[in-house]
């Protein structure tokens, strides 16, 4: 069974339709720039642009780097404010020709992807997914059930928000290397370690395809720290499976 899957994030929009008996992509992606500022009319139109690149009509998926309550965006950290308060579903359905859309945090969809066809397939206890790219998003699960909308790349991190320090974006904008970068995302890891004592990090994002750059780097962490199998595409995969009601 396919469904579309779509990802917005900070820098790009991309999507493809997903097998969800295999959790994979079932065509290459195909992604846009997210257009800046990123108000919702101009990122409306850009998922619009995804989904018809595939000739797509049926249910949609599509995740949002910020709190998502129902389909009602709540925070929007790094796209445009004009975001708040907005349903999405409706927007995005109307954009979309009427197509069903369903709306999640994108971390969260990441996180429930890696959950049941990636690196937390099995897995009990306490894990933590982190997505890090223009900012850090988070998907905090107990025995395999998802706590929505955790957004710990917020947390207060050495002065700041953590994501502004430890981020994909803070590692380009400071020409951080990748021992500098990991002693960064090291402190993060140790400062949710000791508010969650996780059993498992799972480390996703565009980066997590350099994982073995900067994974081996990060010592003095009780908890087992892997990459996302899925890699970047776990968002796509889950907003897919959010689509068709698999969360």
């Amino acid at each position: 069974m396919n469904v579309f899957g779509v990802d917005i994030g900070g820098s790009g929009i991309k999507g493809a339709p997903v097998d969800l008996d295999r959790g994979d992509l079932a065509e290459p992606r195909h992604k846009v720039l997210t257009p800046q500022p990123a108000t919702p009319s101009d990122v409306a139109g850009c998922v619009a642009e995804v989904v018809a690149h595939f000739g797509w009509s049926g249910p949609v998926g599509v995740t949002f780097p910020g709190v998502v309550t129902g389909s009602t965006i709540r925070t929007a950290a790094n796209v445009d404010k004009g975001w708040i308060d907005v349903d999405a579903a409706v927007l995005l359905g109307e954009r979309l020709g009427g197509l069903p859309v369903t709306v999640l945090n994108d971390a969260d969809a990441a996180g429930v992807a890696e959950m049941t066809h990636g690196a937390g397939r099995g897995r009990t206890g306490t894990v933590l997914m982190l997505t890090f790219g223009t900012g850090i998003g988070s998907a905090l699960f107990v025995d395999g059930r998802l706590v929505p909308n955790t957004e710990l790349g917020h947390l207060e991190l050495n002065g700041k928000e953590a994501e502004k320090h430890a981020s994909t974006k803070a590692k380009e904008d400071k020409d951080l290397d990748w021992q500098e970068w990991a002693h960064r995302v090291r402190a993060y890891l140790a400062h949710l370690e000791m508010l969650f004592s996780p059993e498992l990090f799972i480390v996703g994002g565009g980066v997590s395809r350099k994982a073995e750059k900067f994974l081996p780097l990060i010592d003095g962490i009780r908890a087992e720290v892997v990459p996302a199998q899925l890699q970047n595409n776990a968002g796509i995969v889950g907003a897919a499976m959010a689509a068709a009601g698999r969360r």
